[in-house]
């Protein structure tokens, strides 16, 4: 039985470092393996990234194009029938004004500040609603007055 304390490597796994600049006899004396000039063998060289050997990078090769902007809104969209659906299933009462709290409680929005747009569905409205959300489609305030309902819209 062998005791922790007298545990060691096998032997040949553990190999041992190559010290470089250590004199001509070692093999990796003088230029320590990193060959002649250039910037390489200078200290203190980091390739920048993207760098393909002085050949034009990808990155330049291909040309610029598209556009992102940043001050563009993004709304949450739900649909009219994402909404009779619920209130199908009673997730959602009638009654109540359907506001950003009540989507917000049902899953329908991630977050607090999001935007909310109401788009018309393929299926029409059955009941009077009234909805407020940032925004509207045509349709869709058509469909909901239609019903007799109100969509009130919200400004942030």
């Amino acid at each position: 039985m062998q005791l922790l304390n007298f545990l060691t490597p096998r032997i040949g796994s553990r190999k041992r470092k190559i010290r470089l600049g250590r004199g001509q006899g070692s093999g990796k004396g003088g230029t320590c393996g990193r060959g002649h000039k250039g910037a390489k063998s200078r200290s203190g060289y980091s390739k920048k990234l993207g760098f393909e050997g002085g050949q034009m990078p990808i990155q330049r090769r291909i040309p610029k194009f598209g556009f992102r902007n940043i001050s563009k809104k993004k709304y949450f969209v739900i649909s009219l029938d994402t909404l009779q659906n619920w209130i199908n299933k009673g997730k959602i009462s009638e009654n109540k004004v359907i506001n950003k709290q009540i989507l917000l409680d049902n899953n329908l929005v991630r977050k607090k500040n999001d935007l909310i747009k109401i788009l018309a569905g393929k299926k029409k409205l059955k009941l009077s609603l009234k909805i407020a959300a940032n925004k509207f489609s045509k349709s869709a305030v058509t469909f909901i007055k239609k019903e007799g309902g109100e969509a009130i819209t919200c400004i942030k």
